[in-house]
């Protein structure tokens, strides 16, 4: 499974509206925020906007914000939103797609495969990935206050 670009895009923009916590986002800001092209965030809003992920505000002051609260979003959710199915194989999207899937040993191996992903996908919450980015932010800004106390760093 590789997820594309406009997936990991997604997870971005809806990990930029998590830690705005409750505060209309200007398409405009969150791609100088996340370094993504208008463009493609407007096509990726959309998909969440039709799905119920977003609420738009429009007009002056106008922009997005996520319907429910970022614990209620996994990573998960998120992707198939816009890659569709996690599945490695196509054989797993449908049942009996494959006319061999009744013979086939390596089935059971995809379909291992596919539960991991899942597990780790739905697992994984907007919320967590808000407090992994406020640990991140405090260990970069420990480890700078860490060097301006140092000797042989300055």
């Amino acid at each position: 499974m590789k997820v594309s670009t406009k997936g990991r895009y997604a997870l971005r923009l809806m990990l930029d509206l998590a830690l705005e916590e409750n505060q209309i986002v200007r398409l405009k800001d969150a791609a100088g925020r996340q370094e993504i092209s208008m463009k493609y965030l407007e096509q990726i809003i959309s998909v969440f906007q039709k799905c119920g992920y977003v609420k738009s505000l429009r007009g002056p002051g106008g922009g997005y914000t996520l319907a429910k609260k970022p614990k209620e979003y996994t990573v998960g959710m998120i992707l198939r939103q816009i890659e569709g199915s996690l599945a490695p194989v196509a054989c797993l999207e449908e049942e009996n797609s494959c006319s061999r899937s009744g013979e086939c040993v390596t089935l059971r191996f995809w379909k291992m495969l596919s539960d991991a992903v899942s597990q780790v996908v739905d697992q994984v919450t907007l919320a967590d990935l808000v407090e992994w980015e406020k640990e991140q932010k405090r260990r970069t800004a420990g480890s700078t206050d860490a060097q301006e106390g140092c000797p042989l760093q300055q």
